[in-house]
């Protein structure tokens, strides 16, 4: 039995099945995503979707989706689905679906009559082409394919409206297939099958199509495609065609074993872990020698917080050390850039907010944790003491370390300066977090004790640094526990000056789950407690407890009504990594069965929403609906890093006890 396979019931019913989405992506920038139905309810959904350098590396949806027809005795069946003004779906192709099985390609099996179809879908690594095969399983009488392009050459994030500037010619000259280019400065759009197909001018805009998910967003939904005709093919019973579409040309005989090789390196989900670790895979994206973290889909960019907290999940958690190693040569080279230069990024942003240079220390903190403080001394040292020494001496213009008592103040008050980020109004906070925060506090005195651990592992000069490190480290333990742990037990999210604010944030949760912590076992223990009651649900912790006044549980609504509930409420499964940190480490191996029926919740969401991944947000209340965007990097990263760490546990038990 499949893992990950849906039958007809659910698939003819759309009010389940266009919930569900699936994602493939190339590792390259580029993707593919709909619902399992095949219907786009997005504006970012599509068949093709790249990354165009020439236009600023954003993503451009291509090919938005392939209508196939099945024809028998001169009878169509089109076995395509989209919704049009007004809430009309046509041609209501889903009726034919039997299966769904994502185990190992998306593959959907029709039934026409005596007719049985399967489709798989496959992106090739690292480059801007999917392949489809068609297989006709079982036919009585004479078959053929028809296969429809609608073509949309438009950002993700925009909408094509019917126009007389694009450009009509097809290219018939093309191997097996044609080529298209509707504007200017486009890259062109080969279309091209594993044998020749019949091509037949047909051009139409297909107007009024609708993306309920933007509908109900409050944001633009309508738009038109065109559609320039169409292919025919003759297929037999037993016999597979595969479609190739891409911005080059492709040797047709060569498909098959294009194809072959792409499916015989991926991993099958069947299982939890491989789900988590073919979605981890996602988000990688290599651009020639550079390496780097796509933050979610499908409209996700590269961020530098969302990199470095990531990073070790997304790779060391599945056994991919050379990919951390090439990701964070990227990275930390960006980094080092700009605390030698003040010099941005082009391509990562953010590497300039205040708390990016502690969660690259946290980053290389999990690489020794993984790979041994040897090793991590060896790769990360240098780069870790620059950090350190940058923080240190007070050379980042945001990040400011305070002389009396060794803690970290930053100004949040005019643009977001943590990962509660939330804005409005030109980029006013939302939650204007000022002052001292708990988690830069909490990051920074875990940086400084690991720094001490790396030095105290050195043999050479770097050897010097233990002593200050220790010091600065030991400066600001107590005034932290001052400042922070409030008559309640729990800590307060930040302060400034008078001002220590109350709010049940999910913040303590990681400054509990540190490996270096300035609190005692009872102090982390009874945060850990304020933790659980108000803020633990089964996808995630909670922004910000139910018990206070600005609870919006819900990311429902207007843009302004997203913003506003961003950080006010709904879960982040992210934050579940530092409550089990937390958690293992005040109850010991008693607490690995407690958290390992908790990540049973996101084991739930491998069938739901983007199947195989988890979304970026959920809401704060049941029934915890998914929100956002539908594949998240840090999501994904740390249920995986922490469901390793479950197994490593067990694993560590059951050879003591034998």
């Amino acid at each position: 039995m499949s893992y990950l396979k849906f039958d007809k019931n659910l698939l003819i019913n759309l009010d389940q099945s266009l919930g569900k989405e699936m994602l493939r992506t190339n590792q390259a920038g580029a993707y593919h995503c709909t619902t399992l139905v095949g219907c786009n309810t997005r504006k970012q959904h599509g068949l093709l979707v790249i990354p165009i350098k020439e236009m600023g590396d954003k993503p451009y949806v291509m090919l938005s989706s392939l209508d196939e027809t099945v024809i028998q005795h001169g009878a169509p069946f089109n076995l395509g689905i989209h919704r049009y003004r007004g809430g009309v779906y046509s041609p209501n192709g889903h009726k034919y679906i039997r299966e769904f099985d994502c185990e190992g390609v998306p593959r959907t099996t029709y039934r026409v009559g005596g007719v049985i179809l399967t489709k798989e879908k496959i992106f090739i690594s690292h480059e801007n082409r999917i392949l489809i095969r068609y297989t006709l399983v079982e036919a009585h009488s004479p078959t053929t394919l028809r296969f429809k392009p609608f073509l949309a050459f438009r950002e993700s994030n925009s909408l094509c409206v019917a126009n007389d500037a694009i450009n009509r010619d097809i290219d018939t000259n093309v191997e097996s297939g044609v080529a298209t280019c509707l504007y200017d400065g486009f890259p062109t759009l080969y279309m091209q099958f594993n044998r020749k197909p019949t091509w037949v001018d047909e051009p139409n805009w297909y107007n009024g199509i609708e993306y309920v998910k933007d509908l109900e967003r409050g944001v633009p939904y309508c738009e038109d495609l065109w559609v320039p005709g169409y292919f025919e093919i003759p297929i037999k019973k037993g016999e597979s065609i595969i479609f190739s579409a891409g911005i080059s040309p492709v040797q047709p005989r060569q498909l098959k074993k294009m194809y072959e090789a792409e499916i015989a390196s991926r991993t099958r989900r069947t299982s939890f872990f491989n789900c988590l670790k073919n979605a981890a895979k996602q988000f990688y994206l290599k651009d020639g020698d550079d390496m780097y973290v796509l933050s979610g889909y499908p409209w996700g960019v590269v961020l530098a917080r969302n990199t470095f907290m990531a990073l070790p999940g997304l790779t060391l958690s599945i056994d991919h050390k050379a990919d951390f190693e090439s990701i964070m040569a990227t990275a930390s080279a960006a980094l080092l850039r700009y605390m030698a230069e003040g010099s941005l990024s082009a391509r990562i942003q953010g590497i300039d907010l205040p708390d990016i240079p502690l969660w690259a220390v946290w980053a290389v903190q999990q690489y020794a944790k993984s790979e041994g403080i040897t090793e991590a001394l060896a790769k990360y040292g240098s780069f870790v003491e620059k950090v350190l020494d940058f923080i240190l001496n007070n050379r980042h213009p945001r990040l400011y370390c305070e002389p009396s008592n060794g803690m970290l103040t930053t100004n949040g008050a005019d643009s977001p300066a943590s990962w509660m980020n939330s804005s409005l109004n030109g980029g006013r906070p939302v939650i204007p977090r000022s002052g001292y925060l708990v988690e830069f506090n909490a990051l920074w005195y875990n940086a400084l004790r690991f720094g001490v651990a790396l030095a105290e592992a050195a043999t050479d000069g770097f050897a010097a640094n233990a002593d200050r490190w220790r010091s600065a480290a030991e400066k600001m333990k107590q005034p932290f526990i001052d400042m922070f742990v409030n008559d309640l037990g729990y800590l307060f999210d930040y302060v400034n000056g008078n001002y220590a604010d109350p709010s049940v944030r999910p913040n303590m949760a990681v400054a509990v789950g540190l490996d270096y912590s300035p609190l005692d076992r009872r102090q982390r223990k009874r945060v850990l407690d304020t933790v659980t009651r108000e803020l633990l649900t089964p996808k995630g912790l909670r922004t910000l407890s139910p018990k206070n006044f600005n609870y919006r549980p819900f990311y429902l609504g207007s843009p302004q009504d997203r913003e506003l509930a961003l950080h006010q409420g709904p879960a982040r499964p992210w934050l579940i990594g530092f409550y089990a940190d937390a958690y293992l480490r005040v109850f010991g191996m008693s607490g690995v069965n407690y958290i390992d029926r908790m990540l049973i919740g996101f084991e739930d969401e491998m069938s739901n929403g983007c199947i195989g991944s988890l979304s970026q947000l959920y809401d704060g209340n049941p029934p915890f609906s998914g929100r956002g965007a539908v594949s998240h990097a840090t999501n994904v990263a740390e249920v995986v890093r922490t469901l390793r760490t479950i197994k490593k546990l067990y694993s560590n038990d059951l050879s003591t006890a034998r």
